[in-house]
């Protein structure tokens, strides 16, 4: 379909050169009459991608630059959700993209994971703005560095030097470029189908699966969403060998997704080579069975390397256990990870990272890495780093081996001996600059999120979390010494008062993070115990052994201004409930084969759910109710 000459107010003659819907379909039949409005033409360099989300291309005959021409869309026009699904097939609609299910459900398909689908986007979206900014700021103080050399050359009489020419097959680093992207697991296509819709920069995407019933799927609803296999390439085999294949620096992908069944623990050696510099890194892990229990200790040590905890924060350990991992793997090959966002999400994890070459940082690795001695009585928990870095007056480090354990063999609070966690990662979770940017984001896009409320509400909450590890509960802290349960914001403002930081955390609803020594925790349960006596405490147990210490202090339980966090005083959507029965992974689709691999995580998944349970008997107050 061609048209003639057109004209920007630039007075550039465009001509457009193809005009191609996103459609498998015949134009005609699916789109009827399209109109062109040839307003507001501009002479921008754009991506393959990026011309063929805006419909068709155009270009200049002698700069070769592309500029956008939008299209009228007519009365009637149809669209991929009022086209009708095919004999045999279901159309569901998630974001901008349309999928077609076969009605036998030869592919996988979970609708709960669509929240983990709009913050995946919401955290690309984030990352690619911040990596096309950092590539310009490099590209501006190359071409400064540049002038700088050329003005001394012409000052002393020289020739300029001659352009860099790159090896074939390279790429200047710093020039501007569309994103790529791998889905190494991708099962019906959904998630990368919405990627290259409603990702406005990205040049390619590799869509990977093992089974070929689920190839088909992905090249189906390509097809059925008018997406062309440049721009989204599906492809079938196995996700490590496709991992290993693109280590080369030149192959890489600036985005990598893992989004398994279980455990993503096979793929994380290959996905730490395979992204490309300050890439960005998801991943998720369904095996919290292994992760956050204490019934399967050998088999998250043999997936993670590391050991969990039967503790109300398990969900937290869950979430070092594997950034470790990521660390541990990366640290290999002369790579360190900065987690960007770190999320516990209903019965899974979703961790976004950015990977970096840097031999020098690589040697910090052992520093943020620790363990966890948590007490087995009263929860009472202390990190070690495994190792240490001291500095010089110059500023040159110097690495050794920490000292330890800073415990002794039982607890100063109530005897009990301790247990011993990790190693795991030591540092922050989150990036709280680039939440803050993410937050700004999703709030611009109430359209695009079907999830917002719940992604603006836990996003905030990740933003106010302070950096200590690990978090108490009111009802916990109660359980303990088996008191009447304490308010949660009696707790936050008595340590408030007492000068320490309080937060809450993602991961549990009524969860209270602080800085505050557990000797100050428990002095103010002490004084909660003094005006809501109890009776029948065993001297012996933990609970006795506790209060049979005087507080050195008596806590204020007057309500501190700051007890009530933004988040909170926002109403904002912090701890969603579960919004149907039997809220969790669904049945997997796919080969035996597969589904044989997953099998042990589907066993062990209900175990977490019985075991924590346990750990906290005492019911949820009316005031607590209220922080959801």
């Amino acid at each position: 379909m061609s048209f003639g000459s057109l004209t920007s107010r630039s007075s550039f003659p465009f001509w457009i050169i193809s005009v191609t819907k996103k459609t498998g379909f015949p134009l005609p039949q699916l789109f009827g009459k399209l109109s062109v409005k040839a307003a507001q033409l501009s002479r921008v360099s754009l991506t393959p991608a990026q011309r063929h989300s805006r419909g068709f291309s155009v270009r200049t005959a002698t700069s070769g630059f592309y500029a956008t021409v939008p299209l009228t869309k007519h009365h009637g026009m149809a669209d991929m959700d009022s086209a009708p699904a095919p004999a045999g097939f279901t159309k569901v609609t998630e974001g901008k993209a349309t999928i077609l299910f076969p009605d036998t459900n030869e592919v996988f398909y979970n609708p709960i994971q669509q929240f983990n689908r709009d913050i995946s986007i919401a955290a690309i979206r984030t990352w690619d703005e911040i990596f096309q900014e950092e590539r310009a700021a490099k590209r501006a103080e190359k071409q400064a560095r540049k002038e700088a050399a050329a003005a001394k050359r012409a000052q002393e009489g020289l020739e300029p030097l001659p352009e860099r020419e790159f090896p074939q097959g390279a790429v200047d680093p710093t020039a501007p470029r569309g994103i790529t992207i791998l889905e190494a697991l991708s099962a019906s296509g959904l998630r990368s189908i919405r990627y290259a819709k409603e990702i406005p920069n990205v040049k390619h995407i590799l869509t990977n699966d093992l089974e070929a019933d689920a190839v088909a799927s992905i090249k189906r609803n390509a097809e059925f969403n008018g997406i062309s296999s440049d721009l989204l390439e599906p492809h079938q085999g196995d996700a490590i060998d496709v991992l290993y294949q693109h280590r080369d620096p030149l192959k890489r992908y600036d985005v990598i997704d893992l989004d398994p069944y279980g455990t993503a623990s096979p793929f994380i050696d290959g996905a730490v080579q395979a992204v490309s510099d300050g890439g960005l890194l998801c991943v998720t892990c369904t095996d919290l069975g292994v992760l956050a229990g204490s019934n399967y200790t050998e088999t998250c040590y043999a997936k993670y390397g590391g050991h969990p905890v039967k503790a109300e924060f398990c969900h937290e350990v869950a979430l070092r256990l594997v950034l470790n991992t990521l660390s541990a793997s990366a640290a290999r090959y002369k790579r360190h990870i900065v987690p960007m966002v770190s999320l516990s999400i209903d019965y899974y994890l979703r961790v976004f990272v950015r990977v970096y070459s840097s031999a020098a940082e690589v040697k910090m690795t052992a520093s943020k890495t620790c363990l966890a001695y948590v007490c087995s009585g009263c929860q009472s928990s202390y990190t070690q780093s495994l190792g240490k870095v001291s500095e010089n007056a110059k500023g040159n480090k110097k690495f050794g081996v920490n000292t330890g354990p800073p415990v002794n063999q039982t607890c100063e609070h109530c005897g009990s001996r301790f247990h011993v966690a990790g190693p795991m990662w030591g540092k922050e979770l989150h990036s709280v600059a680039f939440i803050e940017r993410m937050l700004n984001h999703v709030k611009g896009a109430t359209a695009l999120y079907q999830t917002q409320p719940r992604i603006l509400g836990m996003l905030t909450v990740c933003k106010e979390e302070i950096e200590t590890p690990f978090y108490y509960t009111a009802n916990g802290l109660s359980g303990t010494i088996h008191c009447t349960s304490i308010p949660l914001l009696n707790v936050v403002s008595a340590l408030l008062h007492d000068g320490y930081r309080v937060s809450g955390s993602h991961a549990a609803q009524g969860s209270i993070k602080t800085d505050a020594p557990s000797s100050a925790v428990w002095d103010v349960m002490r004084s909660w115990v003094k005006l809501n006596p109890v009776k029948n405490i065993k001297p012996d147990s933990p609970a006795g052994r506790i209060l049979a210490v005087e507080p050195k202090k008596i806590a204020n339980f007057e309500m501190h201004p700051d007890a009530r966090s933004e988040s909170r005083k926002a109403n904002l959507v912090r701890y969603q409930m579960n919004p149907t029965k039997n809220w969790g992974p669904q049945a997997r689709a796919g080969s035996n084969k597969r589904k044989a691999q997953d099998n042990e995580s589907e066993l062990v998944e209900k175990s977490v759910k019985l075991e924590n349970n346990s750990t906290d008997d005492a019911k949820i107050t009316a005031e607590e109710k209220d922080i959801a």
